[in-house]
């Protein structure tokens, strides 16, 4: 009973001090995570920074320690910027696509579902990002190959034919579904459109009522309260979700692999550069690229309020 009342002394001290002594508990508060910020994240970034300015050796095949533009300037060619065209297409895709399907979704949520079905809803939303990722790549690619779901309605619908032409589209389509850049598109769509809606949801939710009401009592049509009052202020949401399906697609390399053609994204390279051919100079580079386009991203997000919204 001693020791534990000493104790209890000591930790009641211990909280008076820290009490009387705000910028020592912040202090304590802050440290582990800056350190964990500053060693492990940023101290990560700037070894693979390092990296990118070293070389290959081409009679060795041996990494080169001395910096050097050699690898950038290897980046920087024809093919390997269309690789990061391609992968940057695909992300701002994936996002308009992301945006215009997330916003209705998010908006019946907010403005006209009940209490019931809108827990239905944010649960319809929220379940797929309980399962495994890996299980859902590959259950789409069953869904989209020739002897999958898709096509099988399709045929019962009598819209093969229009199936065979998106699969004839040169760039877009190929021998199936499983096969093609579209389904690539389809995939990344689905994987990441939860993270599109929540933060529209949460935008939408910061709308007062009343201001609706207002534009309503001022005259205002439908059409005009949704383009100039709910649409500017739920903006910064789309913007948020935006950073989130535009970089994840960036980097993503599970989803080109396991559905689509063989056409490379960044996210492949980098993963067949430091793993098969042992380039980890210019998979450092490719990773660079994301980064750079995310800075910028990020950058004009901040000044249309996204991060508001998050």
């Amino acid at each position: 009973m001693t020791a534990l009342a000493a104790n209890r002394g000591m930790l009641r001290a211990l909280a008076d001090r820290l009490f009387l002594h705000p910028r020592l508990m912040l202090f304590l508060l802050l440290t582990p995570p800056l350190l964990w910020l500053g060693i492990v994240y940023l101290g990560a970034l700037l070894a693979l920074l390092a990296q990118s300015f070293f070389y290959i050796d081409d009679f060795s095949g041996k990494v080169v320690r001395e910096l050097s533009w050699r690898t950038y300037a290897e980046l920087f060619t024809a093919p390997n910027m269309a690789v990061v065209a391609r992968t940057a297409t695909m992300a701002a895709a994936v996002t308009i696509a992301c945006g215009l399907i997330a916003f209705p979704i998010a908006y019946y949520m907010v403005r006209h579902a009940g209490i019931r079905l809108k827990a239905l809803m944010y649960l319809g939303v929220m379940v797929p990002l309980w399962s495994s990722y890996i299980v859902r790549v590959y259950s789409w690619k069953l869904i989209l190959a020739k002897e999958g779901v898709v096509t099988w309605t399709a045929e019962r619908l009598g819209l093969g034919w229009a199936l065979d032409a998106v699969l004839a589209i040169p760039e877009l389509g190929g021998p199936s579904l499983s096969f093609s850049t579209f389904g690539t598109f389809i995939v990344f769509v689905y994987v990441w459109l939860p993270f599109m809606i929540l933060p529209i949801v949460a935008s939408l939710e910061r709308v007062p009522g009343s201001l609706i009401e207002a534009s309503a009592d001022l005259g205002a049509q439908p059409r005009d309260t949704f383009r100039r009052v709910v649409l500017p202020l739920a903006f910064p949401g789309i913007v948020a979700g935006s950073i989130f399906t535009f970089s994840l697609t960036l980097g993503d390399y599970i989803i080109p692999k396991v559905v689509g053609t063989s056409h490379p994204y960044i996210g492949t390279v980098v993963y067949a550069q430091q793993g098969i051919a042992g380039n980890v100079p210019l998979a450092a580079a490719f990773t660079v690229v994301p980064v750079a386009i995310m800075a910028v991203y990020l950058t004009l997000a901040r000044r249309l309020g996204a991060f508001d919204a998050l």
